[in-house]
């Protein structure tokens, strides 16, 4: 059995929800990665949201605002997703295409310890598998 632990990149890094967004983008670039799970008070606390590349962009710097002065907090909205790193393949194109979300992070023991990206799931799933996860995460319904 195939597991999230099994096809997750390692090293996934929180960013803490008082951080700003201008940190966000630092982080990001160093650790070539576009989203960051957003923690309430630093790495072994709580997730309360994921920041993307896109989220500062379109969030933040489109609409005029200071990235040096938003915070990661106050992007990060919606109900925080994650997937059991024992979890097998199918629950996480599961979580991911119900919740039409393209990065999954991976916890254990109530610790992150991976993400689950669109990169990920081409190298690891069969090509049947990827059109299927794409053609629901992506479609207009």
């Amino acid at each position: 059995m195939t597991t999230a632990k099994d096809i997750m990149h390692s090293g996934a890094r929180w960013i803490p929800a008082h951080e700003t967004l201008d940190r966000a983008a630092q982080l990001m670039r160093e650790h070539n990665v576009g989203a960051l799970p957003v923690s309430a008070n630093g790495e072994s606390d709580r997730m309360v949201g994921i920041i993307t590349d896109r989220d500062i962009v379109v969030g933040c710097v489109a609409k005029g605002h200071d990235p040096s002065k938003v915070t990661a907090g106050d992007l990060a909205q919606g109900t925080p997703r994650w997937i059991e790193a024992d979890a097998d393949v199918n629950a996480v194109l599961e979580e991911m295409q119900n919740h039409r979300i393209r990065r999954l992070p991976v916890v254990e023991n109530k610790k992150l310890v991976g993400m689950i990206s669109e990169a990920d799931l081409a190298q690891h799933l069969t090509e049947e598998q990827i059109a299927a996860w794409a053609e629901k995460v992506y479609s207009r319904s």
